[in-house]
């Protein structure tokens, strides 16, 4: 067993080299989720499971005790390890998503989820997104003397089988964070935009035709249908009902506990965690939240400016572009900019994994922003 010396040096160690303004960021933020999840989850705990108010809240508190122990885990490894571990984890996770077709839980026509004794109704796709940016990262920037064409299409093959995967759950929403992921990755890389465009042309149509024309994808072709004609579907109904606890709350909110929305649409707390937030404290909290994400973002682009290696920034860009794609999808879903995904609001929303992903990708940031020693 270790030490309590050892564990002293190796703590003093890790807190010495993070960046601990983007240490405080992501802690404050977590911090945040908590506390929303406190507020918007009581009164469904005590409602509709007839049990402790606090339930969903201690659940929360014990995923982000985890998901802490995964960030400083991820944080305090050598990159050498790091990036070695991350591949096996890669290959790993995506056995994990292979299992979903397989022995997945479906919940209102989807099939994302596997159903764990110790954490139910765990999306391993929240694991998989941290792991592939790093994969992807290594192909593009390996030193291997391969055509600059070659690692692109070996970074292409890398997310086929988590595209297609992703696709037969159906989760089209993850699938377009995958893709637009890569994308800016292989942008950076020096794949020009001509040939980016239109190969987001030809995906974004095959897609188009999947949803349309595939009888699989009824479930989505239903919600993109009710999103454009408002007066008709269940998941237009959820989009409206978020719209009208945004205007209700105003621009100080109803107050603690006063909101009506997380009573009346399935998995407010998660997928509908901003408008949740906005009808009990108003759009001032929202536009708050929403600076402290551009400003935790904003920190990490200044260490991104200033790293010279290309393999690091590839990762940096891509975990802070997961991060920030999905908290635009999120918030667009609850003002009714997209239709219903089913996105979660990194740090902020409930759900074990999604904490989990987001600590990973955190980990990985405060990995790669550390001082550097020698």
């Amino acid at each position: 067993m270790l030490s309590g010396n050892l564990i002293y040096k190796l703590y003093y160690a890790w807190w010495k080299n993070i960046d601990k303004k983007i240490f405080l960021l992501i802690l404050f933020l977590f911090s945040l989720g908590l506390f929303f999840s406190l507020v918007s989850t009581s009164l469904i705990a005590s409602d509709k499971l007839d049990t402790n108010n606090y339930f969903f809240f201690f659940k929360h508190l014990v995923y982000i005790c985890i998901g802490l122990i995964v960030l400083i885990f991820f944080s305090s490894l050598d990159q050498k390890s790091l990036f070695k571990l991350s591949i096996y984890l890669f290959f790993i996770s995506l056995f994990l998503l292979f299992l979903v077709p397989i022995l997945g839980i479906e919940v209102k026509g989807s099939k994302r989820w596997l159903d764990f004794f110790f954490l139910p109704r765990f999306q391993p796709i929240e694991v998989v997104k941290p792991f592939t940016i790093i994969f992807i990262a290594l192909i593009l920037s390996s030193e291997n003397n391969w055509n600059i064409y070659f690692k692109y299409f070996l970074s292409f093959l890398s997310i086929l089988p988590i595209s297609f995967l992703l696709i037969i759950q159906p989760d089209l929403g993850q699938t377009l964070l995958i893709f637009s992921s890569w994308f800016i990755l292989v942008f950076i890389s020096g794949l020009s935009l001509l040939l980016i465009l239109s190969f987001s042309s030809i995906t974004l149509l095959s897609l188009i035709y999947m949803v349309f024309y595939i009888p699989k994808f009824e479930y989505i072709r239903s919600r993109i249908l009710s999103f454009f004609n408002p007066n008709s579907g269940t998941h237009n109904f959820q989009s409206q009902k978020a719209i009208d606890a945004i205007s209700s709350g105003g621009f100080f909110g109803k107050g603690i506990g006063e909101g009506t929305l997380k009573n009346r649409v399935p998995e407010a707390h998660t997928d509908y965690i901003v408008s949740v937030i906005s009808e009990e404290f108003g759009v001032v909290t929202i536009i708050l939240l929403l600076l402290l994400f551009l400003f935790f973002i904003y920190t990490v682009f200044k260490k991104i400016y200033l790293e010279t290696n290309e393999k690091i920034k590839l990762i940096l860009v891509g975990s802070i572009t997961l991060i920030i794609l999905q908290a635009l999808i999120h918030l667009g879903v609850n003002i009714r900019l997209f239709p219903t995904t089913g996105m979660t609001l990194p740090f902020l929303s409930y759900g074990g994994s999604s904490i989990i992903g987001v600590s990973i990708l955190s980990g990985i940031i405060l990995n790669l922003t550390k001082r550097k020693v020698g």
